[in-house]
């Protein structure tokens, strides 16, 4: 970003770019609030200048007061977006001592800036910012941070003892990893995103290694059915899922995956369990795998059924018996089709990956199950980027983990899903998102591009749901949502 960044100034101006950041983040706060006093802490860098630029752009409606850290040396911008903020009639105070003076200047604000540190900070941060830092809390007033919330690393989302806590971050020029990434994730509020007119061959031209689906995207990727498509071409998953237990699973995720946009969704089960999924399913059909003869027969069945689908879900609900590994394991070793395997696929599947090395195949584990499927025990906080980059490269699968700021890598990129909220912590949400991936998969999308859109899509099902419904959304929301969620 720092390249991509002295690339701009040399095309527009480093001027130019300080005033576009200006008016975006002046445009947040008119947004959330209409009058009142705006109080900004400006760090020594550009980001304090950028927080200049920003009250420069405010009318005269509101008060606009800058505490400003001391800056020994000061770009040729930023002394000119203090030159504008004066000019405007903003009042730049010396900086607080000690967090009694910090949140003293900003108890009577209708909300303050964090322009303190932005994207070149590393932690941990000076205890000269620290008073500022704890007076910056959108727990007690609207809080907008430039770039990224100070206190928190731009790249991999770790937070130091003093962490801005922000209603809305505004990031400029391009979206930094460690904004989507758990523990800062939780401290960026709602994300905003402002381009500076910075050009996309600019910006294509500096390495990435992380990527994050959009609304735009998500349509571009999500396939459109054919005038002429039948029930079949526009998707036929396979879903072997469901058990005497967890029969709901199985049902979770074959609607998920008809209200993912697939025409003809089969799901096959134990004899046991397919007249419980008839009942719930109607649109949906319901084949029954004998379970009491060889698992080559129960195999070559499964096959048999698949040879007129598109794709493979395998998991949700599965017993957890010898047996029924033995299925699993069979079926992927011998089927060309692209799979999704999720829950008690993934437990049959440790220690027996390297079979599947090269295939279609995406799997989805939490944190949990991975930490039995990776072999290399639990994730430690701030490792889930690594482990998973060690895992994929090892493996060759294209892996989802899911959580809080779920993670999809291919090998090459790693997506990181933007969308999302806790509504989703409930039991079927991963079922929901199985079934939607084998939909995508069905109808033709590469492993990585089904599972980042299906995230994405899901995420903001369970946003949809989060408007709607304070308390008490349940899994089986989520397929009827899909619909209303798209973008």
């Amino acid at each position: 970003m720092r390249a991509a960044d002295a690339a701009a100034c040399a095309q527009v101006g480093a001027d130019a770019l300080m005033r576009a950041a200006g008016r975006a983040v002046a445009a947040r706060i008119a947004a959330l609030v209409p009058s009142g006093t705006i109080v900004a802490f400006a760090g020594p860098g550009n980001n304090g200048g950028d927080a200049f630029a920003a009250l420069a752009e405010l009318d005269a409606s509101y008060e606009r007061i800058v505490c400003a850290a001391y800056a020994a040396t000061k770009s040729d911008a930023r002394r000119a977006a203090e030159g504008r903020a004066l000019a405007a009639g903003v009042n730049v105070r010396a900086f607080p001592r000690d967090e009694a003076e910090a949140r003293a200047i900003a108890r009577d604000a209708a909300l303050t800036v964090d322009g303190l540190l932005g994207t070149g900070a590393r932690l941990p941060v000076g205890e000269d910012l620290a008073p500022a830092l704890a007076a910056l809390d959108a727990r007690e007033r609207p809080v907008v941070a430039i770039d990224v919330p100070s206190g928190c690393d731009a790249l991999d989302g770790a937070i130091g003892p003093h962490a801005v806590r922000a209603t809305e971050t505004v990031a400029l020029g391009a979206l930094k990893p460690g904004l989507l990434l758990e523990p800062a994730r939780s401290h960026v509020g709602r994300l905003r995103f402002a381009g500076l007119g910075m050009s996309q061959a600019l910006l294509a031209a500096q390495p990435r290694t992380y990527a994050a689906v959009d609304d735009a995207e998500l349509l571009a990727l999500l396939p459109a059915r054919d005038a002429t498509a039948d029930k079949r071409a526009a998707g036929a998953p396979l879903i072997v899922a469901g058990s005497t237990q967890f029969p709901g699973a199985a049902v979770l995720c074959a609607r998920a995956a008809a209200r993912a946009g697939a025409g003809y969704v089969t799901v096959a089960t134990s004899p046991r369990v397919a007249h419980v999924l008839r009942h719930h399913l109607v649109e949906q059909v319901v084949v029954a795998i004998d379970d009491t003869g060889s698992v080559d027969d129960a195999v070559g069945g499964l096959l048999d059924v698949a040879a007129r689908n598109g794709s493979i879900a395998i998991g949700p609900g599965l017993g957890l018996d010898e047996r029924t590994g033995e299925i699993v394991r069979g079926l992927l070793a011998r089927t060309s089709l692209p799979c999704v395997v999720d829950a008690g696929g993934l437990y049959h599947l440790a220690k027996h990956l390297e079979p599947l090395r090269g295939k279609k195949i995406v799997v989805t584990p939490h944190a949990g199950e991975f930490a039995r499927l990776s072999g290399k025990g639990t994730i430690a906080p701030g490792e889930r980027v690594a482990r998973l980059r060690e895992f994929v490269a090892r493996t060759g699968i294209v892996t989802l983990l899911k959580g809080p700021d779920t993670l999809i890598d291919d090998g090459v990129t790693m997506h990181l899903n933007a969308s999302g909220c806790a509504a989703l912590a409930t039991a079927g949400s991963g079922d929901v998102l199985t079934g939607m991936i084998a939909t995508q998969l069905a109808q033709g999308l590469a492993p990585v591009d089904a599972a980042r859109i299906a995230a994405y899509w899901h995420g903001l099902a369970g946003e949809t749901l989060a408007r709607e419904r304070r308390v008490g959304v349940v899994a089986g929301d989520l397929p009827d949502a899909l619909a209303r969620a798209l973008p």
